[in-house]
């Protein structure tokens, strides 16, 4: 599902849209991301992209963005992350020191706005549907996160995260409901 958002620090707007394409490639044979030429887009974040940098086609979109950042698995075909920007970083990184499995969950994303720092995260969770050992990965996953997020806060850094949790918050959010009740991706645990 794709998702646009704005922020403002002062007077400068940012746009940034996430969304998951499950599948660059695929994506891209449908010419499903040419709105982005002219979307004027600050920060677009791509999540389980599933191939590496070499392998994101030319013919995505027409616009140059000045910054891109691609993480992908170490498993071929799976998972994977991309950002493109016009903003200048600070700082970027893949942030191995959460995503210890090198499964291309995360583009970190430092810059500075009107006085603000502020850290930009895109991210794809991991799922825990596999098996027990898969679910307690994608919770220890969320601890190594928000332990990072709470040491960049002190910081004083702002925090934008964007991407998919592969988790349900509310039963709204779900076709249906009840049957997934005791599936990972709708657990108490998780929301």
């Amino acid at each position: 599902m794709m998702k646009q958002s704005e922020i403002s620090p002062t007077n400068k707007i940012y746009k940034f849209i996430s969304w998951n394409v499950n599948g660059v490639r695929a994506v891209d044979k449908k010419e499903a991301l040419k709105w982005v030429d002219e979307a004027n887009i600050d920060i677009l974040g791509l999540q389980e992209i599933k191939a590496e940098a070499n392998q994101i086609p030319d013919s995505i979109f027409d616009k140059n963005y000045s910054h891109a950042q691609v993480s992908s698995s170490h498993k071929k075909g799976q998972s994977g992350v991309a950002l493109f920007s016009d903003i200048t970083p600070t700082y970027s990184d893949d942030s191995m020191h959460i995503d210890i499995l090198d499964e291309g969950r995360i583009n970190e994303f430092h810059f500075e706005s009107n006085g603000k720092n502020i850290t930009f995260f895109n991210i794809y969770f991991p799922n825990g549907q596999r098996d027990e050992q898969r679910l307690q990965y994608k919770l220890d996953f969320y601890d190594r996160f928000l332990e990072y997020c709470e040491k960049l806060k002190k910081e004083g850094k702002s925090i934008i995260v964007c991407g998919d949790v592969n988790t349900a918050h509310k039963p709204i959010d779900l076709k249906r409901p009840k049957p997934n009740e005791e599936t990972s991706g709708f657990l108490p645990i998780e929301r």
